[in-house]
This record gives structure tokens, sequence and C-alpha cells, in this order.
């Protein structure tokens, strides 16, 4: 999902909010998640996951169309770790309990509080 997918559903599942105002708030907590980082700081949103940083190393790689060497900088990436139990992980299981209609009972008590 890219973020104009993300602001469109929020504001057709939001009908009071504008989607300007939707825009609005997804830029400020991507903004606010990307300074985090920027900072070296973690940033755990519950049920979903943990965004932070990784630290590589200086290494020596090679060029792949001329196969020279060539140095590269220890640089900062940024890293993203699925929770266990994360809300993607339950939709991607209640969808396909959908499609062959078999159900368990967190599965149900899920959609019911959907």
């Amino acid at each position: 999902m890219i973020k104009s997918s993300l602001v469109q559903t929020i504001a057709e599942q939001n009908p009071h909010l504008y989607q300007r105002d939707v825009e609005n708030i997804v830029n400020a907590i991507l903004n606010e998640i990307t300074e985090a980082l920027a900072k070296g700081d973690r940033v755990e949103l519950r049920g979903f996951g943990a965004f932070s940083v990784k630290n590589r190393g200086a290494r020596v790689g090679r060029n792949p169309r001329t196969g020279e060497r060539v140095e590269v900088e220890e640089k900062w990436v940024p890293f993203f770790i699925s929770d266990k139990f994360s809300l993607a992980t339950k939709f991607m299981a209640i969808s396909f309990s959908l499609k062959t209609g078999k159900c368990n009972a967190w599965q149900r008590d899920f959609m019911v509080l959907i």
C-alpha cells in the first residue's frame, strides 16, 4: 500500500474528516517516525511492529559492471520488525479463512471487533 491509498482508505472509513485533514495526519505521523529514526531512536507501534536503524559497517564491494573494487562507506539504514501477532497477519489469516470457509474462534472474535 502506498501513502495515497492509505490516505484514501482512512478518509473513506472516516467520512466526517476531510481528505486533506487525513493527509495532514498521515504526513505528521510519518514525519515523526522519520525524525525519531534520524535521531537514532526506536519507534514501536503496538500490534503492528517496530522501526529502528541499524549500522552497516564500511566494506569493500565490487562494481557489478566492471568488477573493480569499490570502498563502501559506513551507513545507517532503517529497519522494520513486524509484531508476531500484527494486524496485518490477522487480516491475512482472516481473508484466507474466508476464502476457504474455515474460521477458528479468535478469527470470529476478531471479525466482531472490526
